[in-house]
């Protein structure tokens, strides 16, 4: 019904065999994406064809919504989902649809006969439009609601309320590219198919804000990168049309890992694949015990990101979930595994390297949860992180790793961490509090006899420290 020009980006609508330009659509931000139009697919042995596509801006940065035909004449939605994908259909006969005013995050609503938790309410922009679309695009207007709703089967309801008293809905699941048989994506700069889409963003001279150096992006969907020279962090959001934004930081760093490195590891998978890591990021608790760990953020082309953890428990890997687990408070589950609450705590960005699919800020927070599976499921890893605005509310599901498991899978040599109690118990400041008390308690027992000292002479009392407390500060398994 509605469609973009290529060449002037005017936005048509067909009345009958006649075009009527309603307008003229803003230039697509170059997000470097793997799909493009014309890409052929196949999903559940139905054949479809990507003929369109929508870009959103919300306040960390941008997303893709490609439009499916399939050769039956039906529409779906290929989206971006927390660096992943998900196919969705129209579903106009769900009811109940909620108030977006009244929808705050984590809220458990019924929509359509079925349960669901809100994890996302987010006010955004739709930046542009390209191709055949089946509903008018509102470019340029206000901003709007996007609210998504997921429940514990992994399904994904998403409720679109730019058009007033006639939001879309829609539903789907996660799926893989790789499952999608897909031909002719774009194509790598050595022609193959599928790889990561040419540097076009540096082919228009993009040089860091600070230090004038340039930006070397490489992530298929990047809005922070970390810049090599100066390591600024500088947002790409902006970079249709508007300066580049950034923020300066204290130096990061050295990872293990070197930024760049490829991996074979089994993250949830029956068999190995290549990860490579793309971003490097410390973070810190916020509170006393400041405890700090290392996140690498992984990239496979058909699997999406995931994260590699090393803390001070040892180290571990999490995916995003397309779902939301079952049950709340001290004990979850998620796909028949149970787990039980270890951690909560606030969490701050210590500082960056490398590139991010979401956009990075100064004193950036976020409240997070851990859980650990319980019986046999003991090396499970299960969290929850809530924005700092309480936006958005991500959950991550993954495993421990053996420290030789991971330099054996990128070819580094690793130091491990001391190894935090298990139980969570004692954190640094409570560790200190305990050996002040057991040095308190010597003392006393001094005080209340005499000592004989072997270089000579009695002691009533008293002792000197020959160092000081350090080491590491506790916490557990944290992201």
């Amino acid at each position: 019904m509605f469609a973009v020009c290529g060449f002037c980006r005017s936005t048509l609508a067909r009345e009958g065999d006649t075009l009527r330009r309603l307008g003229q659509s803003a230039e697509l931000f170059d997000d470097h994406t793997p799909l493009q139009l014309g890409v052929r697919g196949v999903w559940q042995k139905e054949h479809f064809s990507l003929v369109g596509r929508l870009q959103y801006r919300y306040r960390d940065g941008t997303w893709n919504e490609w439009h499916a035909l399939f050769d039956t004449g039906r529409s779906a939605w290929l989206s971006e989902d927390n660096g992943r994908y998900v196919l969705v259909f129209p579903a106009p006969g769900m009811a109940p649809l909620p108030d977006p005013t009244t929808l705050p995050v984590e809220s458990r609503v019924m929509v359509g006969g079925q349960a669901w938790l809100v994890a996302s309410v987010q006010r955004v922009s739709l930046l542009a439009a390209q191709g055949e679309l089946p509903r008018l695009p509102v470019a340029h207007t206000p901003d709007f609601v996007i609210a998504e709703l997921r429940s514990t089967d992994g399904d994904v309801l998403s409720i679109d309320y730019s058009h007033p008293g006639e939001p879309d809905v829609t539903v789907g699941k996660a799926v893989r590219l790789a499952e999608l048989s897909l031909t002719g994506l774009v194509a790598t700069a050595d022609g193959v198919e599928g790889g990561a889409a040419e540097k076009t963003l540096r082919a228009k001279g993009l040089a860091c804000p600070q230090c004038g150096a340039g930006l070397n992006v490489q992530l298929n969907t990047t809005q922070s990168v970390v810049c090599g020279q100066c390591r600024a962090v500088v947002s790409l959001a902006e970079v249709t049309g508007g300066a580049l934004s950034y923020y300066a930081q204290a130096s990061a760093g050295d990872p293990q890992i070197p930024l760049g490195k490829v991996g074979l590891l089994a993250l949830g998978s029956s068999a190995p694949l290549p990860w490579q890591v793309v971003g490097y990021a410390e973070r810190v608790t916020q509170d006393d015990d400041e405890s700090q760990w290392s996140e690498y953020l992984l990239y496979n082309r058909s699997e999406g990101f995931a994260f590699l953890i090393d803390a001070e428990d040892g180290w571990s890997w999490v995916a995003p979930l397309t779902g939301v687990p079952g049950g709340s408070g001290e004990r979850v589950s998620v796909d028949g595994v149970s787990y039980q609450r270890r951690f909560s705590y606030d969490a701050a960005i210590k500082c960056v390297l490398g590139e991010f699919y979401w956009q990075l800020e100064r004193g950036q927070i976020t409240h997070n949860t851990d859980f650990a599976g319980l019986k046999e499921h003991r090396h499970r890893r299960l969290s929850r992180e809530l924005t700092g605005d309480a936006s958005e509310v991500v959950w991550s599901a993954g495993a421990t790793l053996e420290v030789a498991q991971v330099a054996q899978a990128f070819g580094v040599e690793l130091a491990s961490l001391p190894q935090a109690e298990s139980s969570g118990g004692l954190g640094k400041m409570g560790r200190v509090i305990f050996w002040v008390i057991i040095i308190l308690l010597i003392l006393w027992l001094l005080s209340r006899c005499s000592v004989y000292l072997p270089w000579g002479g009695y002691s009533s009392g008293g002792s000197s420290s020959g160092g000081s407390y350090g080491g590491y500060s506790s916490g557990g398994s944290h992201k």
